[in-house]
């Protein structure tokens, strides 16, 4: 039997936000399985349903995608499959894709996809990739951090009510500081917090930033949250983890669909929800209904760019006291001011 037959014949959606161009897009294989175990009943998914799900919350992912380059991972035969991240996008593509070169932190230059409208998000989901992994500046401004994120990544033997009296203290940290941050589930066990960012500070700086945001709230809160890179250090506490504002990195996109059998979607919800936001239930089924009833809990954050400033000027601080930057991921150079990269446990002690 032919892959065609075996999944059905395509199937062309036709997407178009107010102000954009009609463009359609096939959908080939729509009846392959992408999540076999979907919400209470275990319901599966196909690669249909993914595309039918982003025009359902095609509003806000643009809000939080246009013009932004992101990288795809890959689950050709769904997500209990193998996969694979393809950050090149083939000179085969359609010659309407939106496309930018980013270039890793060991200098070697690729051409990546930009999300120009809602027919970009539905050609990389039609490549088998549930959700989108973004990065931190807008391919229009690529000198530009606009974005500060803060991964709020519990460890083992941390539960979800821990992260969320987490996610509080951040909260409260940044209006203290004059900053609005704006909740999402990372569509497991985290939080992550978005900060918009006012323009004219690069990776570097919006790094520092987070890692003196990270120390602030371990010295504040020293029995719940770890700024500790190494994982032998962290104990059963939240970690701020401030490296993935690094260079070069990227994220997983607000309503993006995790590869998880359960099709949960990183889901941003409001402050007022904290106590009560089930990342779990969060599904592609669900969140639609969550947009229909609630609006875009992110639909003003560029609206409010906020001065990083006064974290900035901490990070400097503390260099300039004596006290070394964090540790780097281990694929990044050896940076000036970065402490010895070393895990603690193997440190040559002094005599």
């Amino acid at each position: 039997m032919a892959t065609s037959d075996k999944f059905g014949a395509p199937v062309e959606i036709t997407v178009g936000l107010p102000g954009d161009s009609r463009r359609v897009v096939p959908i080939t294989n729509p009846n392959k399985v992408m999540f076999p175990s979907v919400g209470p009943d275990k319901l599966q998914r196909t690669k249909l349903d993914l595309a039918r799900y982003y025009v359902a919350v095609g509003a806000p992912i643009m809000r939080t995608l246009a013009d932004r380059a992101v990288l795809l991972e890959r689950y050709p035969d769904g997500v209990r499959g193998t996969s694979f991240f393809q950050k090149r996008i083939p000179a085969s593509a359609p010659d309407w894709l939106a496309t930018t070169t980013v270039v890793t932190i060991n200098d070697t230059p690729s051409r990546a996809l930009v999300i120009a409208d809602l027919a970009h998000v539905l050609w990389a989901a039609n490549l088998g990739v549930p959700g989108l992994h973004v990065w931190q500046f807008r391919a229009s401004a690529p000198d530009d951090v606009d974005e500060m994120r803060i991964d709020l990544d519990p460890c083992p033997g941390v539960t979800f009510d821990m992260t969320r009296e987490a996610a509080a203290h951040t909260r409260d940290l940044l209006a203290e500081m004059g900053m609005l941050g704006f909740p999402k589930t990372a569509g497991s066990k985290g939080i992550h917090i978005y900060v918009r960012v006012e323009p004219g500070w690069d990776s570097f700086a919006v790094r520092g930033a987070v890692v003196a945001l990270g120390r602030i709230l371990t010295e504040r809160h020293p029995d719940l949250i770890t700024d500790k890179w190494w994982k032998e250090e962290r104990g059963k506490r939240v970690f701020v983890d401030f490296n993935q504002n690094a260079p070069h990195k990227n994220m997983f996109s607000a309503w993006g669909v995790r590869a998880r059998v359960g099709a949960q979607v990183s889901t941003p919800f409001r402050w007022d929800e904290l106590d009560t936001i089930d990342p779990e239930a969060c599904t592609i089924d669900t969140v639609p209904g969550r947009v229909s009833e609630l609006g875009d809990p992110w639909e003003l954050m560029d609206e409010a760019p906020c001065s990083i400033t006064p974290l900035v000027e901490r990070f400097a601080n503390d260099l300039a006291d004596g006290l070394p930057d964090a540790p780097w991921p281990p694929q990044y150079p050896k940076m000036p001011d970065e402490v010895p990269r070393v895990q603690p446990s193997r440190a040559r002690q002094p005599r």
